[in-house]
């Protein structure tokens, strides 16, 4: 099976100016830059949470393990 990312290496001028032909009539001329605007958020959010999961694993890949204590404290006699 073809991944779909390869599908879009293949097209040409044509297809991309029937493709953008039916967005603008889908959507009109003064909502596609609303569109535009709200996928570059989206895309940004998006950056920015995989960047903020890779910072988080490399952290927590460079924590040490700290050691626990081996043996508990013996309790403190009183004198009476």
């Amino acid at each position: 099976m073809i991944p779909a990312f390869y599908l879009f290496l293949n097209v040409g001028g044509g297809e991309m100016f029937a493709i953008l032909l039916v967005v603008l009539l889908f959507f009109g001329s003064k909502r596609i830059p609303e569109l535009a605007k709200g996928l570059g958020k989206g895309m940004r959010e998006f950056k920015d949470a995989m960047s903020g999961i890779e910072r988080e694993v490399r952290d927590a890949s460079k924590e040490e393990v700290k050691p626990t204590k081996s043996a508990p404290e013996e309790p403190q006699k009183l004198d009476q």
